[in-house]
């Protein structure tokens, strides 16, 4: 699929829940936010049918994302169902990492080929802080067993913040070469209007120059599946990236769309606009071919960049919950 700017089409992010056993402080109020029912998030004989049609129209990756995906029962059984469509490439995992521990092996065994965790700090107390209930040592053995049953490279989100984690860029650096692990650090990016401050976010150009006054770094050539991260080689072994979705959009390379936990199509992190894909669903009448106009029109009505500053944004969240779209 090929959208009007000529960005090819070729990625699926879905997002299975919006449960999660985390309450990180950029994500959702400590309380929690309200749950959808279980008769409003899509199940998996539904997530799996809308996967084949896009499958068969050129999707060829596929992200499981939540919420956090692992505290979805049964998640073990859609991946292997996702691992055996004919031409999907690539199915990776977006989680926290809670869960690791006891969940890395079947994770593996079903099929999954890629996992990248959310990990904000590396100190047990800013940890907590951050989280508001988190233990980080099960996190940390979740990454070791996710590297000891084979998913390599393992990828590590951290999430630089100005007056919370920003001392440990340096200590994610290093870690990343102790674990052999590649370490992103990704700018903060508004998800809920009353804790995203623009004054907190510390830009990729500035996360690069603190890593450089350490470390020598060697620019490396984006593989296929870097998306829009900006890698480098750490002198001494190891990996690490920024990716930058406020100070250098890179929205003019953006191959993807993005399914929510209730259903509905976006073609744009940021946008509000969204198509029920639910509703159609579970209309019995619904053929593939009108689950594939949905998708055609998610894809015609991307838009060309997601303009967030310039609609106004400035200190406030955009057009969606982190924990429903997923990111």
């Amino acid at each position: 699929m090929v959208d009007t700017f000529h960005r090819k089409i070729n990625y699926l992010r879905i997002s299975i829940t919006d449960r999660c056993n985390l309450r990180c402080l950029y994500c959702m109020p400590e309380e929690g936010v309200p749950l959808l029912s279980h008769e409003s998030i899509l199940s998996f004989e539904e997530i799996l049918r809308v996967a084949r049609v896009a499958i068969s129209m050129g999707i060829t990756k596929v992200r499981i994302t939540g919420g956090e995906p692992l505290v979805r029962k049964g998640l073990t059984s859609l991946i292997e169902e996702l691992a055996g469509l004919n031409g999907l490439r690539d199915i990776s995992l977006t989680t926290n990492g809670v869960l690791l521990d006891k969940m890395s092996e079947e994770l593996k065994r079903a099929g999954l080929k890629r996992l990248n965790i959310s990990l904000d700090t590396l100190k047990a107390d800013v940890y907590r802080k951050i989280t508001r209930c988190g233990e980080i040592d099960r996190v940390l053995a979740g990454i070791d067993k996710a590297k000891e049953v084979g998913f390599s490279p393992l990828k590590v989100n951290m999430v630089p913040m100005k007056g919370v984690n920003d001392g440990e860029i340096l200590d994610f650096v290093a870690f990343a070469q102790e674990k052999d692990v590649e370490v992103r650090f990704i700018e903060f990016m508004p998800s809920r209007e009353d804790e995203w401050r623009r004054e907190a976010i510390i830009e990729s150009g500035d996360i690069i120059k603190t890593i450089s006054s350490a470390y020598d770094l060697t620019p490396l050539a984006a593989g296929e599946d870097a998306g829009p991260c900006k890698l480098f080689s750490i002198k001494g072994g190891g990996r690490c990236g920024v990716i930058s979705p406020m100070s250098e959009h890179f929205c003019g390379t953006c191959n993807r769309l993005r399914l929510t936990a209730d259903g509905k199509l976006r073609g744009c992190l940021f946008s509000e606009k969204e198509t029920d894909l639910r509703a159609l669903l579970r209309d019995e009448g619904c053929t593939d071919e009108a689950i594939a106009e949905v998708l055609r029109g998610a894809v015609h009505a991307k838009p060309e960049g997601h303009k967030y500053e310039e609609s106004g944004g400035g200190s406030k969240g955009g057009g969606f919950k982190m924990s429903r779209v997923g990111g």
